[in-house]
């Protein structure tokens, strides 16, 4: 039974952070995807020091609004003259360092260990369980990533066409009168609370793999945003499912495995799609 739910944790890390990563790589925004992801840090300590609890939804929120926090930050480095790249790694560096430093400072006498946050670990996933009136209804990891996948399919199946407007031309977005910077921030809402939803089962590094390789893989195959979010998803589960075999068989990292299947699975898609667009050249050229 424990295999069953670290697959399905890692299934739904899958499909929450693909949902929001496709999105990211149709803007072009997938640093800011690794950069959230890192600098979300200060905001999860900040929030465990001020409710003196490691309860979920108060990491949530001050992951959320340090997420927010960056964004702001690298729009404000831009909008200044500072290229986006710099922009974006400046911020997160930044905000990750001092992370890293309240962790040191604040947390060295309480089990808050930095490394379970940036690499987690799905393995211990089905031993930590929430019960109800006594009764186990599974493990928490399942739960609390299956609420942020939930909402994150509420707010976009609900201003899907705003979404994918703002993906695919802000210029024509904002003509229309679609407050295009509202639902820019809304986005990077939905992906800082993906990220700190993740950290427990996959962690802060690795989540920004599932966020993005398997959007990726998608884009290669469609054009269409309601295909490539389905794909990114089926990608995203393959690689939970074949990336845990490959961590039972080598006795490896879980997390790491179904990182680096769905590394292997966007090469092959990748290969194959260019080799198919060589054939369909040379077929032309030969008619």
């Amino acid at each position: 039974m424990s295999d069953f739910w670290v697959i399905l944790t890692g299934a739904l890390v899958a499909c929450a952070c693909s949902l929001v990563g496709c999105f990211l790589v149709l803007r072009k925004m997938s640093m800011i995807g690794d950069a959230i992801s890192h600098s979300v840090l200060p905001g999860i300590v900040i929030a465990f020091l001020i409710s003196s609890s490691r309860d979920s939804i108060p990491m949530m929120i001050g992951a959320a609004v340090v997420g927010l926090i960056t964004v702001f930050l690298i729009e404000m480095f831009k909008q200044s003259g500072l290229q986006s790249d710099a922009s974006i790694g400046v911020v997160f560096t930044a905000l990750f360092s001092i992370g890293v430093l309240l962790v040191s400072i604040y947390t060295r006498q309480i089990d808050f260990d930095l490394d379970c946050v940036l690499y987690g670990e799905i393995a211990y996933v089905p031993w930590n369980t929430i019960e109800v009136g006594g009764v186990d209804i599974g493990p928490k990891a399942v739960w609390i990533i299956g609420v942020a996948l939930l909402l994150s399919v509420l707010v976009i199946g609900l201003f899907f066409k705003q979404f994918k407007i703002c993906a695919f031309d802000p210029a024509m977005a904002a003509a229309i009168g679609i407050p295009v910077i509202l639902f820019h921030y809304l986005l990077m809402g939905l992906v800082s609370v993906t990220t700190v939803a993740s950290f427990e089962s996959v962690g802060a590094i690795l989540v920004f793999g599932m966020l993005i390789i398997p959007a990726s893989t998608a884009y290669l195959l469609t054009e269409r945003l309601s295909r490539m979010i389905a794909l990114s998803m089926v990608f995203g589960i393959l690689s939970a499912i074949l990336g845990y075999g490959v961590a039972y068989m080598l006795d490896v990292s879980i997390a790491g495995s179904m990182i680096a299947v769905s590394g292997i699975l966007f090469g092959i898609v990748f290969v194959g799609t260019n080799v198919m667009r060589r054939i369909g050249m040379q077929r032309s050229q030969a008619v």
